[in-house]
């Protein structure tokens, strides 16, 4: 990680050269000498992250750029705190401030003491390269191990193998029964997941060795080199016919060995297996060897990233995921491995449950453990030890470092700005379930993620999750209908990974048990279970971030002295922190950036929140927080403002937001706003003030009054970029939007809630909406014939909408969607759905219709149908279930509550 840290330090040293403020003596040459010198060692980071022999210089580059940090924030911060005297006056005052520091807080000693640290390094780095040009790369040596271990995946016995009879029958099926053009298939998942031991079986199967005529496998690896490969390739091709290699094939330039190439497999059936593609760029590197000619022959990919997998494969081919094992085949592995049979020692039965649960359907890991523990003596005590001390044995033990070298590799091919975002999540504890929107925020407020243009920081970060998913290293746990990721969590020997390396570069810790001993200068922290695992009287001058996780209690004297040692901290994140009242000393933090206080017992903010200049994300979702002090409105740096609670009454749930006020227009970089009741004085004036707030893309307005509606229309059509909007209306009044003529078109998600009295046209405009909910609304007409064409449309709620007596799905209507549920509807007697509508349904929920007198007619016609719910109803209306057959399909899993049964 020293290059992103190295990285960020520049980040800081160039705009601080740009001001004026800064033209201390001889401290500008010092700074730019500084910067010169960082940007030359910046160059051999990435290489010299990976070498073993290196780390100590790594460790001193990562160190200064640190102090480089520390040292420009803390001189900034005492600069902010003199502002306000004009700029003589603050010339004045902050030359003399400086010149009375104590020695270590004095910007020209510590401008002084880095430059040397970095001429020592510069010497060092030149000794450095000169050994690397002599010694080569141990990277290098770490792959070639790798890939001695990954020859023992090619001889594993068919006995020892689990839970690949379907894949690998489903491959052989894609591979035997193509079309007549040359194809790949693309096998991926994450590192240990037994992708070569799987298309090593394929790949030998007799099937596949009688279909075509010739195999060829090769061995890509991250330091693969193309005239090798193909000379390789070539010895392969001759050696199945039992011929000698054309003479002059070790002499041949690379043209002339892809020509040999092209030149025996034309016209030939052939498949060619190219093992642990790690780039877009080996794979073009190959590619154009293989000749397309029309014989159906096929090339196999393995990867552990998806999107190369998803490259590779092109338009025709075929992509496929191989999921961890399931738990009866985790089991049966475990077994075999550990005890040489299908049966567990009863003694030993919840220990080895709990260390099976660590592996997660690893087929590596279960293997290297299992190993381990075959050396062991089947005692409780024994593997008790085991499971207590597993993540430590990851690192340290032989027979698991196998296990350790190939996850370490993935973390070592990381490009420098995603190894913060990684090593970010060992933060949380183990299994937890992180919601992607939380670490989004959080990766931009610890400044991992730079600006691109036409993208806001957000959208940048949200595509490093993405590409942290695609190459295995985070885990999805759970998608919306949608298809975004909602949480998602670390497997728990990539988490150990992560914590090594935290530990090693000195930037992270975790305190879980008590008086934990903590680095001297840890950057990020989180506190699990008791803040009695951290001294209160520890010095955190240095901490960046700080999470507590499932604390019971917190002492008011703790929260006090805390917060007064950590005046450069970024991130405070206390969600379900025990925590009554926020500190005033909590204004104090300048260089706060986000600020999570979710689901804690707070209800008021300090007055003084104005001060938290560079706070971007302010999160108080269910405290009792219901007005915001005035002066936070003048945070211009704001980018998210939520602020909401939930309560469940009678079926139904109800949010309540803030106050709004005169004010929030000057929240001008405003991305979220959940949720503003705008009931407040002068509220349509709040409303108007709206319109100023362009770059929103979420929004939450309630206690609308029907005279605020054409200003809420006339705001809302400036947020050109909004994708999430929603509107509840005062109870009893009239949700007037009629004026919407021009909706923001890449809405996707649209809620409103009260009496529409006419429903808005601009809806069947709005051809990115995916969810759609209306509730409350009073129409007098079917709103289905406007929304049955909307393209996108995945998820629809229709709640006391409409009060007909009869509801009809015309065919072809709503052809992507997914989820539809709608209830409460009062005079509602029958369902229709003809022929050819809803097509990709998969759930349907009706709720608490009273008059429904029978299941939808045509409901056998929904094909996809997997999950029919009535909830709520009468008791009358379990007769009109008979009528439904059972076919074999899923969809027949009806579910049926009323009051009474509940």
């Amino acid at each position: 990680m020293a290059e992103s840290v190295v990285t960020s330090a520049l980040d800081k040293l160039i705009p601080f050269l740009s001001q004026e403020v800064n033209l201390l003596t001889g401290v500008r040459q010092e700074v730019e000498f500084i910067r010169d010198e960082l940007c030359s060692i910046q160059g051999v980071l990435k290489e010299a992250d990976a070498r073993e022999e290196s780390k100590d210089w790594v460790n001193q580059v990562r160190d200064i750029a640190y102090d480089i940090e520390d040292t420009l924030d803390e001189f900034n911060l005492r600069l902010q705190q003199h502002q306000g005297h004009g700029f003589l006056g603050l010339l004045y005052k902050t030359v003399n401030l400086v010149k009375h520091l104590k020695p270590r807080h004095h910007l020209a000693t510590q401008i002084q003491s880095i430059k040397s640290r970095v001429h020592d390094v510069f010497e060092r780095r030149q000794r450095y390269e000169f050994n690397f040009h002599e010694q080569g790369s141990s990277s290098n040596a770490l792959r070639d191990t790798w890939h001695d271990h990954r020859v023992d995946a090619l001889h594993i016995k068919e006995d020892e193998l689990v839970g690949i009879d379907k894949p690998r029958e489903k491959l052989i099926e894609w591979l035997v029964e193509g079309e007549s053009r040359l194809e790949v298939i693309s096998v991926y998942g994450m590192p240990g997941s037994g992708k070569t031991s799987l298309v090593k079986k394929v790949y030998d199967h007799q099937r596949v060795i009688e279909h075509f005529q010739h195999h060829v496998w090769i061995n890509v690896s991250q330091s693969f080199k193309t005239k090798e490969l193909i000379k390789d390739m070539i010895k392969q091709l001759y050696g199945e016919i039992k011929e000698p290699v054309p003479q002059g094939v070790d002499t041949m330039d690379e043209d002339s060995l892809k020509t040999t190439v092209s030149v025996f497999l034309q016209q030939k059936r052939y498949v060619v297996i190219l093992d642990d593609i790690w780039s877009i760029h080996a794979w073009d590197a190959v590619k154009y060897i293989l000749p397309d000619n029309n014989c159906s022959s096929w090339i196999m990919v393995t990867t552990r990233s998806y999107d190369i997998a998803s490259f590779c494969k092109g338009l025709y081919g075929h992509a496929y995921n191989l999921e961890p094992l399931a738990s009866e085949d985790s089991w049966t592995l475990f077994c075999k491995k550990a005890f040489g049979e299908n049966s567990c020692p009863p003694e030993l039965l919840g220990f080895s449950k709990n260390i099976l649960k660590r592996c997660g359907g690893l087929p590596l890991a279960i293997v290297a453990i299992c190993s381990f523990l075959s050396t062991k003596e089947k005692t409780m005590i024994e593997w008790e030890i085991v499971h207590r001390s597993l993540g430590s044995l990851v690192q340290s033990n032989d027979k698991l470092e196998n296990m350790k070298e190939i996850l370490l590799l993935s973390y070592n091919d990381l490009p420098y700005y995603l190894k913060p975002c990684l090593l970010y999540l060992g933060l949380f504890p183990e299994d937890y379930l992180i919601e992607s929107s939380r670490l989004i925020k959080l990766w931009t407020a610890e400044g991992f993620v730079s600006e691109k243009e036409g993208l806001t920081v957000e959208e940048v970060a949200e595509s490093h999750l993405h590409e942290l998913i695609n190459r295995s290293l985070i885990q999805v746990a759970k998608t919306n209908w949608e298809g975004r990721v909602k949480r998602c969590q670390v497997h728990d020997f990539i988490r150990e990974i992560i914590l090594s390396k935290l530990r090693d570069q000195n930037c992270g810790a975790i305190a879980t048990k008590q008086h934990t001993k903590l680095p001297q200068k840890v950057r990020w922290l989180s506190i699990h279970n008791s803040v009695e695992n951290v001294t209160e009287n520890k010095s955190f001058y240095h901490l960046r971030s700080l999470f507590i996780f499932g604390v019971d209690t917190i002492p008011k004297s703790y929260v006090h002295s805390f917060i007064s040692s950590i005046r450069l901290l970024r991130v405070l994140d206390l969600r379900d922190a025990p925590l009554e009242k926020l500190p005033n000393e909590i204004v104090n933090l300048f260089y706060l950036r986000y600020l999570s206080l979710r689901r804690t017992k707070i209800k008021n903010l300090p007055k003084m929140m104005g001060k938290l200049q560079n706070l971007e994300t302010l999160d108080l979702k269910a405290t009792s927080v219901c007005k915001l002090p005035s002066k936070l409105f003048k945070l211009q740096q704001l980018r998210h403002l939520i602020v909401y609670k939930v309560k469940v009454e009678s079926y139904s749930q109800f949010s309540y937001g803030f106050d709004g006020r005169v004010g929030i227009r000057r929240l001008v970089n405003l991305q979220e706003l959940f949720y503003i009741d705008v009931s407040v004085h002068q509220g349509g004036l709040v409303v108007r003030e709206l319109g100023e707030l362009i770059q929103l893309r979420r929004l939450g307005v309630m206690e609308m009054r029907k005279e605020y509606g054409v200003e809420l229309c006339s705001s809302v059509e400036k947020m050109r970029n909004l994708r999430f909007l929603e509107v509840t209306s005062q109870i009893g009044e009239v949700l007037d939007l009629q004026s919407l003529s021009s909706p923001p078109m890449l809405l996707q998600r649209l809620v409103l809630t009260g009496d529409l009295e006419k429903f808005p046209n601009w809806i069947s405009s709005l051809f990115n909406l995916k969810k759609l909910y209306l509730g409350n609304c009073g129409l007098c007409d079917d709103p289905l014939g406007a929304l049955q064409a909307l393209p996108n449309l995945v998820e629809l709620t229709l709640n006391e909408t409409c009060d007909g007596e009869e509801l009809c799905f015309k065919g072809g209507g709503f052809p992507t969607l997914k989820v539809l549920w709608f209830g409460n509807f009062k005079r509602l007697k029958l369902v229709r759905v003809e022929e050819g509508a809803l097509p990709h349904l998969e759930v349907l929920n009706i709720i608490a219709c009273k008059m429904l007198e029978k299941v939808p007619l045509g409901i056998e016609c929904l094909a996809n149908l997997k999950f029919l719910d009535f909830s709520h109803m009468p008791k009358e209306f379990a007769v009109a279930l008979n009528p439904i057959k059972s076919d074999g399909g899923d969809w027949m899993r009806v579910n049926w509550r009323n009051k009474h049964q509940e």
